[in-house]
């Protein structure tokens, strides 16, 4: 048998999805949005291939989470000094940035090689209903 290695598509033949948030849960979106972003749902994948589509998530600021991961979840960061070390809760981060607790958990589930870069760039977040990628004509998916 021969063995078949896709081609890199054009920017015009990558495909959009529209994705609505609302009511769903954290990590069950996030799985799901990572496997469209690293095109393992495709036929034609080849890990080494830029060929992911993009996915624009409405209502992100509207997530759900299970039991009491609004105060038991916490997120570290540090500044790079000594005693840098911040934490903040997902309850006050959804407060604070609403699309960044998305943009965490998908980035946490995607390939950690040089790629996740730009898989993370196709990814769109909109925190409202309203977005601006009406002329890509992306096809709503249900998750």
């Amino acid at each position: 048998m021969k063995t078949i290695m896709p081609k890199q598509l054009k920017n015009e033949d990558r495909k959009w999805y529209l994705v609505d948030a609302t009511w769903l849960t954290l990590w069950r979106l996030s799985t799901k949005i990572a496997n469209l972003l690293s095109w393992k749902n495709k036929v034609t994948f080849s890990p080494h291939l830029d060929n992911w589509d993009y996915v624009v998530v409405v209502n992100a600021d509207k997530i759900s989470v299970t039991w009491n991961k609004l105060e038991g979840k916490i997120y570290y960061s540090h500044t790079g000094f000594l005693w840098g070390l911040k934490e903040i809760s997902l309850g006050k981060l959804l407060v604070k940035k609403p699309t960044e607790a998305v943009k965490k958990s998908i980035s946490w589930m995607l390939p950690k090689n040089k790629l996740r870069k730009d898989m993370m760039a196709r990814l769109k977040l909109v925190a409202g209903a309203e977005h601006t990628f009406g002329a890509q004509q992306p096809q709503k998916i249900d998750l």
